[in-house]
């Protein structure tokens, strides 16, 4: 039995990741921060008392920040395969918190890699290792982009992320370490985090139409995205890690819509016109924005056989019609006399 260690198992990528390698037969390990409040909820549905026989779920305390934290797990599990997928993800947070997203993103990659590294010489236990890197760190540059696009970062989250994805190939050619970069262009689902452009279109969709809401703020809507679905992409980062030889990927659909799209389909499925809905808020511009990713994913195609399978229609109605049936659960229970708060839809 193979074993997979996760890091940022509760996020929505690691959430679809961990069902995937479960349907694969792999003992999978989560790293998980500690919180006040429970953060899992991504992953209640497949988690299992450990104490059960037959359980192939575990999670680990630990943090990317925290090198002797990450060392010890990585010895205590032993791990076939390394997912890293942690990180302080928003981008416009990270203009707010520049710093702290350096750490995880740039800094906590490089103590994942060098833990990898002793546990390597330590044991002579091969490991192979996912690194996730991110469309953003195109930035500006010319679409369509591919693995020869040189980076050009417009963020603090995307220079991170190209400091990650340099100090992967540095490990990779320096250490003979199996290291695979994916640099996937923006994925969504249902599961997607309240503050993300699309989850926050999708769920005040359901709030407006029952009528619990009855505006939507959003920033740039004429930047353009090539949006896929996140079950799709987290294949991709599997068979990254199933080939004879690492190499660096984009994960792609090859189509580009802008958020005006996005707000169109979403709204026109609920029969309602966005443009009774929205208004502009200075806040949500980025300091620098990026105006057009679109995917160029020809090398994933022919030489690891993916394609995706979900379109841009599909996924936009496949999250509207989670967050409808979200929105009918806040109804009944302001119906019932709670108050309810809207969650999740001041940030963007």
């Amino acid at each position: 039995m193979k074993k997979a260690l996760i890091t940022g198992i509760t996020g929505q990528d690691g959430s679809y990741l961990t069902e995937f390698l479960l349907g694969k037969g792999y003992q999978v390990h989560g790293i998980i921060r500690r919180a006040s409040t429970f953060n899992t909820d991504r992953i209640d549905a497949i988690y299992a008392d450990p104490h059960e026989q037959g359980t192939r779920l575990f999670l680990h305390y630990g943090d990317l920040s925290d090198a002797t934290g990450i060392r010890r797990i990585i010895g205590k599990v032993q791990p076939d395969e390394v997912y890293n997928l942690g990180a302080q993800s928003h981008v416009r947070v990270s203009f707010d918190q520049p710093e702290y997203t350096a750490d995880v993103v740039a800094t906590g990659t490089l103590r994942l890699l060098d833990a990898v590294r002793d546990f390597i010489a330590e044991t002579h236990k091969p490991v192979r290792l996912y690194q996730a890197g991110s469309s953003e760190m195109f930035g500006a540059a010319n679409p369509p982009q591919n693995e020869g696009t040189p980076f050009y970062p417009r963020s603090p989250y995307a220079a991170s992320k190209v400091a990650a994805h340099w100090y992967a190939i540095n490990y990779r050619e320096a250490q003979g370490i199996f290291i695979c970069n994916g640099i996937l262009f923006n994925h969504e689902s249902p599961r997607r985090g309240e503050t993300f452009v699309t989850r926050k279109v999708t769920r005040a969709v359901g709030r407006i139409k029952l009528f619990l809401q009855d505006k939507l703020y959003l920033g740039n809507l004429e930047s353009k995205r090539d949006w896929g679905y996140a079950g799709d992409y987290v294949e991709a980062m599997w068979l990254m890690l199933q080939q004879d030889k690492p190499d660096d990927y984009v994960i792609a659909t090859g189509e580009s819509y802008s958020v005006k799209d996005l707000l169109e389909e979403a709204f026109r499925y609920v029969d309602l016109d966005w443009r009774d809905y929205v208004e502009i808020d200075p806040r949500y511009f980025r300091p620098t924005e990026v105006n057009h990713l679109h995917g160029d994913a020809t090398k994933a195609r022919e030489k690891l056989g993916w394609e995706p399978k979900v379109g841009f229609v599909e996924l936009v109605h496949m999250m509207v019609d989670h967050d409808l049936e979200l929105a009918r659960q806040d109804k009944t229970l302001r119906d019932a006399g709670h108050i309810l708060t809207p969650r999740g839809l001041a940030n963007r």
